[in-house]
C-alpha cells in the first residue's frame, strides 16, 4: 500500500510504504468525515476558480518506483472518498489503482492495479484518464483503453473492490468519456471526443445514448474546438469534456479543457459550459475565456508543461462548494475551488456559444 499525505514532504511520503502485494480488504482505511476540502478565496482576488493553497495535493514522483499520480476521478464512497487514479511506475506505462481517503486530500492507494472479474488484459491493454459516475447504485468506470488503439472503456462496481469489465464504449479512435450521472428518458448518456492514434491535434466533443451501457447510438456534436472568430485562442485546438457533468436548474454543468496550440507545444486550460438538461447535445452557455490556466510551477513545468486537465468534482449541495480534482503538468494532482453559484453567473455572463 501507498500513502500520500497532503500535509507530508516527499521524503516522509517515500518511507509510507508496505512492500509486496496488499489484499483490497486489508489496504481500506478507516473513513470518518464527508466533507469536501474547501479553502475560501484569497483575499483580493476575484478568480472565479482558484488553487488550493497547498497543491499539489499529491507531488511528482511520491515515492521509490512511482513516477506520477494524476488525471484521476474522485468520488465521495461510504463515510469518505473513494477514487480511481491513473498511476504509472518509472516503466511509465499508465494503470488504473484505487484510492481511499478520509478526507480527500491524504490518500491510501492500492499496491496493484485493478483487475476485472471477467476480463483478461493483454501487455498492451494500457488504462488512463479515467472517470466515475455514480448511477443506479453503482459505479461506472470510465477511461481511455488499449484496444488497437486508444477507445473508451467502461467497467461496473459497487464497492470498489470487484471490477466487472463492461463492452468498450466505441472503435478506436477516442478519449474523453464522461457518463451523465442520470438517465434521460430511459438512456444513458456518454460524453466523448473522437480522435486519433497519437497526441490528437484536434478534437470536438459528441455524445452518444445506450439503452444499457452496451449498445451506443444517436451520436450528436456537442460543441467543437475553436472561437478564434471571437479571439478564444485558448481552446482553438481541440475541447474534451472533464468531471462528471453536475446537474443545475439551469442545465448541466460541464467543466472541459480547451487546448492552445503555440510555437512551445500544447497549452491545456480548463473552461465551462451549460447544457440542456433534456437534449445534453445543446449548448446554452460556454465560457468566452478560460477559467483556469497553467500559471503554477507544478502546472508549467513536468513530464508534459502547461497542462491543467481537469477530471473530477466533488460538490457541497448545501454550501454551494466545488472541489475540482485536476492533473497538472502529466506529473501531479493538484485540486481547485469554486462557488457554483458564481460559476454558473459567470458561465452566462461571460458566454459565447458556437
Amino acid at each position: 500500500m501507498l500513502i500520500v499525505s497532503a500535509h507530508s514532504t516527499q521524503d516522509s511520503v517515500a518511507k509510507m510504504i508496505v512492500q509486496g502485494p496488499v489484499k483490497s480488504v486489508e489496504v481500506k482505511p478507516r473513513i470518518r468525515s464527508t466533507n469536501i476540502p474547501w479553502q475560501e478565496r484569497p483575499a483580493g482576488s476575484d478568480a472565479i476558480v482558484w488553487r488550493h493553497r497547498e497543491n499539489p495535493i499529491i507531488p511528482a514522483a511520491p515515492a521509490p518506483g512511482i513516477q506520477g499520480v494524476y488525471n484521476s476521478a474522485v468520488v465521495r464512497f461510504g463515510d469518505g472518498f473513494a477514487g480511481i487514479f491513473r498511476l504509472e511506475q518509472t516503466d511509465r506505462f499508465p494503470r488504473l489503482h484505487v484510492g481511499w481517503s478520509e478526507d480527500a486530500l491524504d490518500w491510501h492507494f492500492e499496491s496493484e492495479p485493478i483487475s476485472f472479474v471477467n476480463w483478461i488484459d493483454g501487455p498492451s491493454h494500457y488504462a488512463y484518464d479515467p472517470r466515475v459516475t455514480a448511477i443506479d447504485g453503482d459505479y461506472i468506470i470510465q477511461w481511455c483503453g488499449g484496444h488497437n488503439g486508444p477507445t473508451i472503456s467502461l467497467a461496473r462496481t459497487s464497492d470498489f473492490h470487484s471490477f466487472e469489465r463492461l463492452e468498450n464504449a466505441f472503435l478506436p479512435f477516442n478519449r474523453n468519456g464522461v457518463l451523465l450521472p442520470r438517465r434521460i428518458e430511459g438512456s444513458y448518456y456518454l460524453l466523448s471526443r473522437p480522435s486519433d492514434d497519437g497526441h490528437t491535434p484536434f478534437g470536438d466533443i459528441y455524445v452518444s445514448a445506450s439503452p444499457d451501457l452496451v449498445h451506443w447510438g444517436r451520436h450528436r456534436l456537442v460543441m467543437r474546438k475553436g472561437g478564434g472568430q471571437a479571439g478564444q485562442w485558448w481552446q482553438r485546438t481541440k475541447v474534451g469534456a472533464g468531471p462528471v457533468p453536475i446537474e443545475t436548474p439551469d442545465g448541466w454543468l460541464m467543466i472541459y479543457h480547451g487546448v492552445l496550440d503555440t510555437c512551445n507545444g500544447f497549452v491545456y486550460s480548463m473552461g465551462a459550459a451549460i447544457l440542456d438538461l433534456n437534449e445534453p447535445w445543446r449548448v446554452l452557455y460556454r465560457t468566452n475565456r478560460h477559467i483556469l490556466t497553467p500559471e503554477a510551477p507544478y502546472e508549467t513545468v513536468g513530464f508534459v508543461p502547461n497542462v491543467v486537465f481537469p477530471v473530477a468534482v466533488l460538490h457541497d449541495e448545501t454550501a454551494g462548494r466545488m472541489a475540482i480534482f485536476y492533473g497538472a503538468a502529466d506529473t501531479c494532482t493538484a485540486l481547485a475551488y469554486a462557488n457554483l453559484p458564481e460559476l454558473i453567473e459567470f458561465i452566462k455572463s461571460h458566454s459565447e456559444v458556437f
